[in-house]
């Protein structure tokens, strides 16, 4: 198939993954055509999947909540992190707005990345008082 153009249809898309992984298994040097075509392929693909498989970023609330189960951690445990138990509560149940020193302790602690604070427009940033 000619990937001179982007790609269109879920068909094309599954050619050129089919294609993209043939060429990854031939591990081109970089420089020659091959490599250059993966390269591309890739490109279009990723194009192709920005606009019809969009990477949707969890709440607040939802990554806090995935990463105390990773870690097995209470809402007890929180405390230490950001305050009273009060507080714990009130932002996991969404009645609180996660204050920048809050986000912050919990990107430090938890490891949730900033952006996840940040992409969030459920959950109002306020600077700490």
């Amino acid at each position: 198939m000619d990937y001179t153009r982007i790609i269109k249809t879920e068909d094309e898309y599954e050619a050129a993954l089919e294609e993209i992984g043939t060429l990854m298994g031939n591990d081109p040097p970089v420089g020659t055509p091959e490599a250059d075509r993966l390269e591309l392929l890739a490109l279009l693909v990723k194009a192709y999947e920005d606009i019809h498989y969009p990477l949707e970023f969890p709440t607040v609330i939802e990554a806090v909540r995935f990463r105390m189960e990773q870690e097995g951690l209470k809402q007890q445990d929180l405390v230490a992190i950001i305050g009273s138990k009060g507080r714990v509560s009130d932002m996991l149940r969404g009645n609180r707005a996660v204050s920048f020193s809050m986000a912050k302790a919990l990107h430090k602690r938890l490891g949730i990345p900033a952006e996840i604070f940040l992409r969030d427009e459920t959950d109002v940033m306020r600077k700490a008082a």
